[in-house]
C-alpha cells in the first residue's frame, strides 16, 4: 500500500509515522523547515501512546517525485487547498483516493470538481496533533482517530483496505456509512470551537463557564446544524445541544488551532469555518447572524502573515 500525505504536520505527520511503523509505504509531503529538518534528522513523534522515530523519511516539496499513490492524505490549512490540489493533479491516477482529513466541509466538492466522484472518499481526524519543532510532531491527549468512507454508503474494498492498514498500524478507525453527516459533526463542533477561543483569546474552560459566552457558542453550533440540515445532511434537530454537553467534558484548557494560529500572528481558516458556515446558509436561505459576527470580528486578523507563509502550510 502506497501512501502520500499532503501536508506533513501535526495530522499528516502523526498518522503517517504510525502507518510507517506498520509496513506502508509512506511519502510526506512537507516544505520549509520542517522539510530540511525530516531530511538531515527523520521524522519524531512524541507522544503519550509511545514515541516514534523514523530515522529516514521519503519526503519532498514535489508530489511527483514518488509517482502515483494508492490513497492521498490531505491535509493542508483548508486555504491552501487549491494549491495542494494543483500539486497533486500531476500524481493521481485512477486507482488513486483522494481523502480529505481537514477542518471544513467545501473542500471536499473542490476535490470532488477536480478529480471526479469517484476518486475522492470523506474523511474525519480526531486528534491534538502539531509542529513541535521542525522534523517533531508533538500528539497531545490520547484521541487519534480516523474516520472515513465513501460519499454513497458503500462499503468499498479500498475503504476496508484502509481500515485493515489503520488497525495493524494501531490508529483507532472505523468506515462510516454516513460519511457525509461524519464530516458536518466535526464541522459543527469545530466550527463553534474555533469561533468562541478565537474571538475570545481564551481556551475552552472560561468560554464555557460564562453565561454569555457559553450562549453564544450553542447559537454558533445551532446555525452550522441548521445549515448542514438544510442541505441534506442527516443530522439531529438537537445535535448542537449535545456538543455542547461533550464541551463540558473536554479540559479547560483546550483550544483550538485557529485560536493558536491568531496567537502565533499566522492565517486563519476563517473563512472556511465560520466564513464557510455563512456562505453555505446565504446558498439555502438559513441566516447565520452569529457567525457573521464572529466572521466580521476576525476579519482584520484572516489573512496575517500570508505574504511570509509558504503554501501548503500543515495542520
Amino acid at each position: 500500500m502506497r501512501i502520500m500525505i499532503m501536508g506533513a504536520g501535526g495530522v499528516g505527520g502523526y498518522f503517517g509515522a504510525k502507518l510507517v511503523k506498520s509496513g506502508c509505504e509512506v511519502n510526506f509531503v512537507a516544505r520549509g523547515a520542517h522539510l530540511a529538518a525530516i531530511r538531515q534528522s527523520g521524522l519524531r513523534v512524541e507522544s503519550q501512546l509511545g514515541d516514534i522515530y523514523l530515522p529516514e523519511v521519503r519526503a519532498s516539496d514535489d508530489p511527483s517525485a514518488f509517482g502515483s499513490p494508492d490513497y492521498i492524505f490531505l491535509s493542508v490549512k483548508l486555504w491552501d487547498t487549491e494549491a495542494a490540489v494543483r500539486a497533486m493533479t500531476k500524481i493521481i491516477a485512477p486507482h488513486t483516493a483522494v481523502l480529505s482529513f481537514q477542518n471544513g466541509v467545501q473542500n471536499n466538492d473542490l476535490l470532488r470538481k477536480m478529480f471526479g466522484e469517484k476518486a475522492v472518499m470523506g474523511g474525519v481526524a480526531y486528534i491534538g496533533a502539531g509542529i513541535a519543532r521542525p522534523g517533531v510532531i508533538r500528539h497531545t491527549g490520547t484521541i487519534q482517530r480516523l474516520v472515513f468512507g465513501e460519499f454513497d454508503g458503500g462499503r468499498s474494498e479500498r475503504a476496508a483496505a484502509l481500515l485493515e492498514a489503520c488497525t495493524r498500524a494501531g490508529i483507532d478507525a472505523e468506515i462510516s456509512a454516513d460519511v457525509r453527516r461524519a464530516i458536518w459533526e466535526k464541522f459543527v463542533f469545530i466550527v463553534g470551537l474555533s469561533a468562541l477561543t478565537s474571538a475570545t483569546r481564551k481556551t475552552i474552560g472560561p468560554v464555557r463557564a460564562n453565561e454569555r459566552t457559553r450562549a453564544l457558542l450553542l447559537e454558533i453550533m445551532r446555525e452550522t446544524v441548521a445549515v448542514g440540515r438544510a442541505h441534506g445532511v442527516n443530522l439531529p434537530e438537537d445535535y448542537a445541544d449535545k456538543r455542547l454537553a461533550f464541551v463540558d467534558s473536554l479540559p479547560a484548557e483546550m483550544t483550538s488551532s485557529m485560536h493558536n494560529d491568531l496567537e502565533a500572528g499566522k492565517r486563519l481558516e476563517l473563512d472556511w469555518l465560520s466564513g464557510g458556515v455563512v456562505e453555505l446558509g446565504e446558498a439555502v436561505n438559513v441566516p447565520t447572524p452569529m457567525n457573521l459576527a464572529v466572521s466580521a470580528i476576525l476579519a482584520l486578523y484572516a489573512n496575517s502573515g500570508e505574504a511570509a507563509q509558504s503554501r501548503w502550510a500543515t495542520r
